[in-house]
């Protein structure tokens, strides 16, 4: 039986997956193998940025005061740290190990997280903004 060129285009699409609106929900949505590396860059980025604003920026969890610190997401095979030009600049011989852009890090996923190099890094980008914006008070 041949179908119908009518019958096949009247067929509605697939409703696409709600987007999330937290970053509770951003993790919750990644795939399984980066989870626990996203919630790790969390817990590091709020213990460095006491006090930031966590929302979702461009789809991605981001953590500002007056300015955008950080921000994070999942890759198929890494989570991506976002902290600025400036501060893979600062930071360029710490990570000579892993894949960088001018304003991004790529941490794999097959191997340990740099609990201490993202935290120096968080720590560096709420300086900046501390010296550019002066103190902030949520």
């Amino acid at each position: 039986m041949a179908h119908s060129v009518y019958t096949d285009w009247a067929m509605p699409p697939p409703p696409a997956p709600a987007r999330p609106k937290t970053v509770v929900e951003y993790i919750a949505a990644a795939p399984k193998e980066s989870r626990p590396k996203l919630r790790e860059l969390r817990r590091i980025i709020r213990a460095a940025a006491p006090g930031a604003a966590e929302e979702l920026k461009w789809s991605m969890p981001a953590y500002l005061y007056q300015r955008i610190l950080v921000l994070f997401a999942a890759f198929k095979n890494h989570v991506s740290l976002f902290p600025g030009a400036a501060a893979v600049r600062a930071f360029r011989k710490q990570l000579n190990r892993y894949k960088t852009s001018s304003a991004t890090i790529q941490f794999p996923l097959d191997r340990p997280l740099p609990s201490a190099l993202v935290r120096k890094i968080t720590a560096h980008r709420v300086k900046e903004s501390l010296a550019k914006d002066g103190p902030w008070r949520k």
